[in-house]
């Protein structure tokens, strides 16, 4: 029963880990957990989020200094969007 329970736990934890994080949503912390993301390119995110929300990939490219298409194919296939979408030039995360 004890093995069956934290089997369970563990499938539970491993899906929040996977679990989207929108950058029109998410707060510093939640893009912090994005892994490359530090707390300079989050601060840049949040800075730029109050000037109003991002279109869309392009937008956050153009806006946020440091954000190119390579980290922006490399945070979404860590699971970060932009209002839901996942960056077209990401690679397939693996299941």
């Amino acid at each position: 029963m004890l093995k069956k329970l934290l089997a369970v736990l563990a499938m539970l934890y491993a899906a929040a880990s996977f679990a989207a994080v929108d950058v029109n949503t998410a707060s510093a912390a939640d893009l912090d957990s994005v892994k490359g993301i530090g707390p300079d390119m989050s601060g840049k995110i949040v800075k730029e989020r109050k000037k109003g929300q991002f279109k869309d990939w392009n937008d956050l490219i153009s806006r946020v200094k440091g954000m190119g298409e390579k980290n922006a194919a490399k945070f979404s296939a860590e699971g970060m969007t932009v209002g839901g979408a996942a960056y077209a030039g990401a690679p397939a995360k693996p299941a």
